[in-house]
Parts: C-alpha cells; sequence; structure tokens
C-alpha cells in the first residue's frame, strides 16, 4: 500500500530486476536465549537468507505447531520479552542490512501499547509487521491497528491468505498491505510436512490476477525439493519450523549458529536456482 522506500521492497525489487526468487527464514525471536538468536539471524542472513521473519514469542501461540509452540516456551522461560527482541533486531541492524518483519500475536503488542511498538520497531530497524490473529476487518476499527499506522511508522503491514481465502476477500486484503504476500500453503497450523500442499502453484497463480505485490509461500516447506517446487510459482520461500526445529536440536552448542546455517544452506540454494 505504499511507495516509500524500505529494504523489503528493495529486496524485491532487485530479485525481480535478477529474475531470482527470494528465500525467508523464520526463527523465534529469544530462542534458545537472545544473543544466540541475533547470531543465527545474522548466520542465516550471511547464508542468503534476503528476508528474516522474527517470532515474538508469546505463551499462546494459535497458529504455530507443536515446533513452534517449544521455540516460544524456550525463549519465554530465557527471559525473551517484546523489548527484548527489539534489541534483538538493533543487534541484527548493527551488522548486517538484510530485512526484518516481525511475525507477532497481538497481545504483546497491545501490552507495550501498538503506537509505541511501531515507532521503536521501526527505529529498532524493522522494516514490517505481521499479525497473525489480527483480521483486516477489525484493524479497520482500530485507530491504532489500521494500516495507515504501520504505513506511517515506515513498517510494511504483511498480509496473510490462505488456501480457502476467496479471490474477492484476497484482492482485499492484499490491498491493505505491503511488502509481501504471505501464501499459507496449507490449511492448519505451522509445521514440516511430508509433501508440498496440493493446488499451491494453482493457489498462486489465481493470487497473480488479486494483487501486484510478491507472493511468498509458506507453512510445511522444510526440503530443498519441496522448496524448489513451490519456488516455481511463488517469488519467495518461507521455511520456518524446519530451521527453528534445528535450533531446538543444537541449542546447547557452541557452534549452534553455524549448525542452522548449514541446514538452511541447501533449502536456500535450491530457491535461489529458480528462474524467474
Amino acid at each position: 500500500m505504499s511507495t516509500d522506500p524500505n529494504r523489503l521492497d528493495a529486496t524485491f525489487a532487485r530479485l525481480r530486476a535478477a529474475g531470482k526468487k527470494g528465500f525467508i527464514a523464520y526463527l523465534g525471536g529469544g530462542d534458545p536465549d537472545l544473543p544466540r538468536s541475533a547470531e543465527v539471524a545474522l548466520a542465516l542472513a550471511e547464508a542468503g537468507a534476503d528476508v528474516l521473519e522474527i517470532g515474538v514469542p508469546f505463551s499462546d501461540p494459535l497458529a504455530d505447531g507443536v515446533v513452534n509452540q517449544l521455540s516460544a516456551s524456550r525463549a519465554l522461560a530465557a527471559g525473551a520479552t517484546l523489548p527484548g527482541v527489539l534489541g534483538m533486531v538493533r543487534a541484527i541492524r548493527a551488522k548486517s542490512e538484510v530485512p526484518v518483519v516481525l511475525f507477532t500475536y497481538l497481545n504483546p503488542v497491545y501490552a507495550m501499547g501498538a503506537a509505541r511498538f511501531f515507532t521503536e520497531a521501526s527505529a529498532a530497524g524493522a522494516d514490517g509487521v505481521l499479525f497473525l490473529d489480527l483480521p483486516p476487518d477489525e484493524a479497520k476499527f482500530h485507530e491504532e491497528l489500521h494500516p495507515a499506522a504501520v504505513q506511517a511508522a515506515g513498517l510494511r503491514l504483511i498480509r496473510l491468505v490462505a488456501p480457502t481465502t476467496p479471490p474477492d476477500r484476497a484482492r482485499e486484503i492484499a490491498a491493505s498491505g505491503g511488502g509481501f504476500l504471505y501464501v499459507v500453503a496449507r490449511e492448519g497450523v505451522t509445521g514440516e510436512q511430508a509433501e508440498l500442499a496440493a493446488g499451491l502453484g494453482d493457489q498462486l497463480n489465481a493470487l497473480r490476477a488479486a494483487t501486484d505485490l510478491p507472493l511468498a509461500a509458506g507453512f510445511g516447506i522444510s526440503t530443498p525439493a519441496q522448496a524448489r517446487a513451490a519456488a516455481e510459482h511463488a517469488d519467495a520461500v518461507v521455511v520456518g519450523s524446519a530451521i527453528v526445529r534445528r535450533v531446538g536440536e543444537h541449542a546447547g552448542q557452541p557452534d549452534l549458529a553455524r549448525r542452522v546455517a548449514d541446514f538452511a544452506r541447501p533449502l536456500i540454494e535450491a530457491v535461489k536456482g529458480m528462474a524467474e
């Protein structure tokens, strides 16, 4: 919805000009703790991730499967808070210009105050925000959460569309967003899947008629083959639970960041190898 330049817009413009697809890496903010979470984020950017999605830990993550639920629990147990995650963004921004999207439920934002959150997120170096549990219709009736408030802070409001979203509704949702459109590849919660969702290609192709925003496919993508197949139709591929699971598995290792980046690199290469 906004035409002001920001890192997300610049990244997708660069990818489009080069005929390349983007890789978006999700990680739980503060998992296993805030300093090491920032190290993992920077390692993923160094490995080639084009965008980082950082989940704000919340005690009741309704849209997430068990892997991301456990990640939020580990982060909360380690003392992560929304201000702490914003500090993590500042630590990333001190070393990298990789775009950062904050992936959050509404409760932590309400606790901080929406106006303060948008201002501080932008000042920390975030480029976008995605609310998992804020329906677009509801946001229209709350001035502090209105898309215009997000835009005024210099952030992009990332919207979600589901496999069940009708075309007219998808068009309406996309029109109130920016940065990219997050295309949920399957029904249900986040989590690794053995197979890519059937019909994803048709879903993405239909959305081309609804928006000019870049289309990023996520939920359930966990292998290089799945990432490559999704990139045939999408502008970007989101991998989350598979990365988060490795964070949990290697949290006790001194080379955690390297191990997670090594896991992500074949997925990134699979996406980068796709021509637009």
